[in-house]
């Protein structure tokens, strides 16, 4: 940077700091000619005094924030209790783990096989550091591709009797990028009910037509499908295997035939269900016993079952062929995933491959707590066969407040609530890992029970500060 550009950009800071306005506003928001966009005293008090707005300060999603979690922490400290949102929690998040200086049983984890806690998993990470180094450090088809992506992609591709398969940094970026790749304008969309925020920001992306079929029900995506497939040039129905919230599997043979009878698609997320479901924990392929091509495109996580990071797609060669070459967010325009996350990965899977003993002890256990959590009298909603249990308070208070006590009480167990759930469908969301004693769970649901009915006078009743924003 030259002398006279380090003069310009501090007399710019300098006026900047002083609440000079570069150019005069011309109404609500509008952008003066050749100047910055400035917004009206509406806005806020900075803008009625002529400063514009470029800290985000003011921004909807920001002061909502704020508003909701800032005052839930302000009265947590209050009364003395510990904020449970991005609790700093010390070692491994495995079946007990150390939270708030104190070891908790842990029911918060997707690490439903307690693979990041192996030892093979964890120097296989270190190995690949020691081999390649902490990052790739470029997009993978310039630069940036290393053995070990197509030794795992290989081995993704078997377990899903598919031609390729393609890895990729993140779970979430793989549904956004992919639907983004796939579908168009003139494309349609239909999802079900309950299927990932990831999926919907693909859509916009995409600028595709959306449209949702009652969670998990077959005729009602049929009903879909006979009214609005012939609109359009290409659909693909997107489901879950396993459904993050409820716990339920999908009804995926019956989805499938109805999809193929209309000419649609099919792309399934196994984030939840890789790992957990099938004989072997190859998910739900493996559990309908169903060839590769039944499904046009499977996706998955690395960051659940397997004890690492980053996402997958596996189908036929020429689709992972196009993901690789012209996806942007995938493999083009994006960093490769890091070696060590790679070599968490395949070591994972060897570990799943040679130790099936892991999913037998999954499945005990979550057959285990759903009987036991019916035995104390907890709605479970509609999980079944699944580590993911719910169980439903209804309203906010008594679930945020039960999480609350859990805590306290050595247990780490998460409340969902509105707007991630529908309002009047908040729940306590336990994980099962395949570590998880008896013992364990016995007590996690008795000391539930407990709280529950010490808190049985707020049923009904919304989060008391959620209620208050609301009429602030």
């Amino acid at each position: 940077m030259t002398g006279n550009n380090r003069e310009l950009a501090r007399a710019l800071l300098a006026r900047h700091a002083n609440g000079e306005n570069t150019a005069p506003a011309t109404g609500n928001g509008a952008r003066a000619a050749d100047g910055p966009a400035v917004p009206t005293a509406a806005t806020g008090n900075s803008a009625s005094r002529g400063v514009a707005h470029t800290s985000f300060r003011d921004h909807p999603g920001v002061l909502e924030a704020a508003q909701r979690f800032g005052r839930f922490d302000a009265w947590v400290n209050e009364v003395g209790l510990v904020n449970p949102y991005y609790l700093p929690h010390e070692g491994i998040s495995g079946a007990v783990t150390r939270m708030a200086d104190r070891d908790v049983v842990n029911f918060s984890s997707f690490g439903y096989l307690d693979l990041a806690a192996d030892p093979r998993v964890r120097q296989a990470a270190k190995d690949a550091i020691d081999q390649y180094g902490t990052s790739a450090a470029a997009v993978r088809i310039v630069a940036g591709e290393l053995p070990i992506y197509r030794e795992l992609e290989a081995e993704i591709a078997r377990i899903y009797d598919t031609e390729a398969a393609l890895v990729t940094a993140s779970g979430y970026l793989t549904n956004a990028a992919a639907v983004g790749f796939l579908l168009g304008k003139r494309d349609l969309a239909v999802c079900d009910a309950l299927i990932h925020h990831s999926v919907v920001s693909g859509t916009e992306w995409s600028r595709c037509k959306r449209v949702s079929f009652r969670h998990n029900d077959p005729e009602s995506l049929e009903t879909i499908l006979k009214m609005s497939r012939r609109s359009f040039d290409r659909a693909m129905v997107i489901i879950e295997g396993l459904y993050s919230m409820d716990g339920d599997v999908v009804r995926l043979p019956e989805i499938i035939e109805v999809a193929r009878r209309y000419d649609c698609s099919i792309m399934i997320d196994e984030a939840h269900s890789f790992g957990t479901l099938g004989a072997t924990g190859h998910g739900v392929r493996e559990l309908f016993d169903l060839p590769g091509d039944a499904v046009d495109v499977w996706m998955g996580t690395l960051s659940k079952a397997l004890g690492s990071v980053g996402g997958y797609l596996a189908g036929n060669r020429e689709l992972i062929d196009g993901f690789k070459y012209v996806a942007g967010g995938l493999s083009m325009y994006t960093a490769a995933p890091a070696p060590s996350a790679i070599g968490a990965a395949l070591a994972g899977l060897g570990v799943l491959r040679d130790e099936p003993e892991r999913v037998t002890r999954l499945r005990h256990n979550s057959e285990y707590f759903h009987r036991r959590a019916k035995d104390y009298g907890f709605d479970i909603g509609t999980s079944e066969d699944s580590p993911i249990i719910p169980v439903m308070t209804g309203a906010d208070e008594p679930a945020v407040l039960a999480a609350l006590a859990m805590l306290q009480r050595d247990f780490s167990v998460n409340a969902i609530t509105h707007p991630v759930v529908p309002a009047g469908e908040a729940r306590l969301r336990f994980f099962i890992n395949c570590r998880h004693t008896e013992q364990q769970m016995d007590q996690a649901l008795a000391t539930l029970r407990e709280v529950l009915d010490g808190l049985a006078d707020t049923a009904g009743q919304q989060f008391t500060l959620a209620h208050e924003e609301q009429h602030s």
